[in-house]
């Protein structure tokens, strides 16, 4: 049986000149524009065979694409007893503690073992259905980043979060690890997925992507690494990781954008014993430690704030002794 639903759309004279993924979501009905772009960014759009297509890329009308759909096994949506970190809870959302390692939901070589399942089992099943394949997610956190994240319990509250992201009224901070001392300072540009790497991101001032803002704050310097607070004015995939490595400071265990990035580093004899941890830091060191948002149906401002784990403090432990 096949993994997908394929369906084929050819472009009319409305569709003319519009952007993909505005195109295609004017023809299907059953998925979000968001979902569409999802699947043109892992190549699940194609046109006369060839993949790697950008979301904001003008149709003409004539062309015909082929959408491959995949299709969410059952187990996916399956509740599973996993222990995880409640904050906050009340009727219409929970707040939760996000360990490092976990993945927020269910896609494709992740199918089990998610903080969604996680929550289905917690909540007997009682979380929003505004996004079927993402039951309760309103916004995400990368597999190997810990932190706050709120979580939807029905769809009234979902869809009340989901306009406060898209208006930038929730403030998030982190705190991350990262090589080098960055200055203080303010990093933005456009975001968008890396044409040769496609699980990257990349930085540009050329207004192509969606733009993005984060606010640097330097905590406490450690020679060859620094201990920085970010303030996020945007939620862009990736965006911290991607500001951090455009002024040369990515984070320290982020081996998707800094690997290539430090090697420098260890030229500093005096620092080449700090430079073997780092080094050896099992995943990107970063925390999202602070959230700050309107509860959707009374209104009352919250705000929620979690140490950073372990693993981070014996980092920071250990580099205090070298």
């Amino acid at each position: 049986m096949s993994e997908f639903y394929i369906q084929k759309i050819k472009i009319n004279k409305e569709q003319n000149l519009l952007r993909l993924d505005q195109a295609l979501s004017k023809r299907l009905d059953n998925l979000t524009r968001s979902q569409i772009k999802i699947l043109i960014n892992n190549n699940n759009v194609k046109k006369d065979s060839k993949n790697n297509l950008d979301a904001s890329s003008k149709v003409k009308e004539g062309e015909i694409y082929t959408i491959y759909i995949p299709k969410i096994k059952e187990t996916s949506y399956e509740a599973e007893e996993i222990e995880i970190e409640i904050i906050y809870e009340d009727n219409d959302i929970i707040v939760v503690n996000k360990k490092a390692g976990m993945v927020t939901h269910p896609a494709p070589g992740n199918q089990n073992g998610t903080l969604v399942q996680a929550l289905l089992n917690h909540t007997k099943n009682n979380l929003s259905n505004v996004n079927l394949n993402r039951p309760g997610i309103v916004h995400r956190l990368d597999k190997d980043t810990s932190g706050l994240i709120v979580v939807a319990k029905n769809d009234i509250a979902h869809n009340n979060l989901a306009e406060q992201f898209k208006l930038h009224s929730i403030s998030r901070k982190y705190r991350a690890i990262v090589w080098g001392t960055p200055n203080n300072q303010t990093i933005n540009g456009f975001i968008v997925r890396n044409k040769i790497n496609r699980k990257k991101m990349s930085l540009n001032q050329n207004k192509i992507g969606k733009y993005s803002e984060t606010l640097i704050t330097l905590e406490k310097n450690f020679g060859i690494c620094s201990l920085i607070e970010c303030t996020l004015k945007t939620g862009r995939t990736h965006q911290v990781r991607v500001h951090s490595t455009s002024i040369n400071s990515p984070i320290v265990g982020d081996k998707l954008y800094g690997k290539n990035k430090i090697n420098h580093y260890s030229k500093n004899k005096d620092m080449f014993n700090r430079f073997l941890i780092l080094k050896n830091f099992p995943r990107q060191a970063l925390h999202a430690y602070y959230l700050d948002f309107v509860h959707p149906t009374n209104k009352k401002h919250l705000k929620f704030e979690c140490d950073m784990p372990i693993d981070m403090k014996d980092l920071l432990d250990i580099l205090v002794k070298y």
